[in-house]
């Protein structure tokens, strides 16, 4: 199953978040090249990413046909409008100009500050007509000409708010990899190398997990690659005093696996949701309560991100 491409994309290691939110994460403030470029790219999606998936979502819970409203809805919600993309734009056209230069990184962050611009005031345009209800004095003739204009907007945004999540990844994953080489060079095998090889395997399973055709047998590897990295955790806190890490930090952790274990299942086994668990999940911040779901899974992993951010060591 894919997930809402909004929702999957918060980074540990040297980006780090605490939003409670899934979001990107700006990037620690240390020596490390294309910081302040990066930070203002990560900017932009934090600020604005998910209020424009929001919008979408908020839009189609009463819009139920692919060609838009026909004035005979029972309820008409409108939509959602998003923040200010001035500052995103120029925050973009700064950073493009930083060195070090990186052709494919720059064309997607100027195409994401292009959509998201684009959208903010079509949104404002579609917010004033439904929150006004002029739909009940033309009979909803500009929510439908609205329609496919709103379609396009966002389908262009989910497009460019992609393209620059994969190269952000993409250097971010260079970055972690390079960072625990670094750890393990200096340090050994202790504490830290540990919590950071835990937090990039944890990564690896949700990317295992939210993909269009789940593969079974690479989702099974992360996780287990995922579990052995929580007991290699475990082990070398329990053994040193001088490595302990934190229980808050190992408790998140775990819960993570188990969440990630049971969506596993879900996927194995094709085991359909109740209609209860159908209700919540369509319902908007209620889809954590549903054990072994996407949502539930999101919400683990900030967790664990957050107690990343406060501190893993004790």
């Amino acid at each position: 199953m894919k997930f809402h491409s909004a929702l999957w994309l918060a980074i540990a290691g040297l980006f780090a978040t605490s939003l409670a939110a899934p979001a990107l994460a700006p990037a620690a403030a240390q020596a490390v090249p294309g910081v302040e470029k990066m930070n203002a790219y990560v900017g932009c999606i934090n600020r604005l990413s998910e209020r424009s998936y929001q919008s979408r979502d908020r839009y189609f819970d009463w819009v139920k046909g692919k060609n838009g409203p026909t004035g005979k809805e029972r309820i008409v919600y409108g939509t959602y409008t998003i923040y200010d993309t001035t500052d995103c734009k120029k925050n973009v056209e700064k950073a493009n100009a930083l060195e070090p230069h990186d052709a494919a990184l720059e064309a997607a962050a100027t195409a994401y500050a292009a959509a998201v611009g684009a959208l903010e005031p079509l949104l404002k345009e579609a917010d004033d007509y439904y929150s006004q209800e002029n739909y009940k004095d033309d009979k909803m003739a500009k929510g439908k000409a609205l329609h496919p204009r709103l379609v396009a907007a966002w389908s262009a945004f989910a497009t460019a708010d992609k393209g620059l999540r994969e190269n952000v990844e993409a250097i971010n994953d260079k970055r972690a990899l390079a960072r625990l080489a670094e750890i393990e060079s200096k340090e050994g095998r202790k504490a830290r190398f540990h919590i950071e090889a835990l937090m990039i395997e944890a990564k690896r399973v949700l990317r295992a997990e939210n993909t269009e055709k789940p593969d079974i047998g690479a989702i099974t590897k992360a996780i287990a690659d995922y579990e052995a990295a929580v007991k290699a955790a475990e082990d070398v806190s329990g053994t040193d005093p001088a490595q302990k890490i934190g229980g808050m930090f190992i408790s998140n952790a775990k819960s993570y696996l188990t969440t990630a274990k049971q969506l596993m299942r879900r996927i194995r086994d094709k085991t359909p949701y109740s209609a209860g668990d159908r209700m919540m999940l369509g319902q908007q911040g209620a889809g954590w309560m549903v054990e072994g779901s996407p949502p539930r899974l999101l919400r683990d992993y900030n967790q664990l991100i957050d107690a990343y951010n406060r501190g893993a060591r004790i």
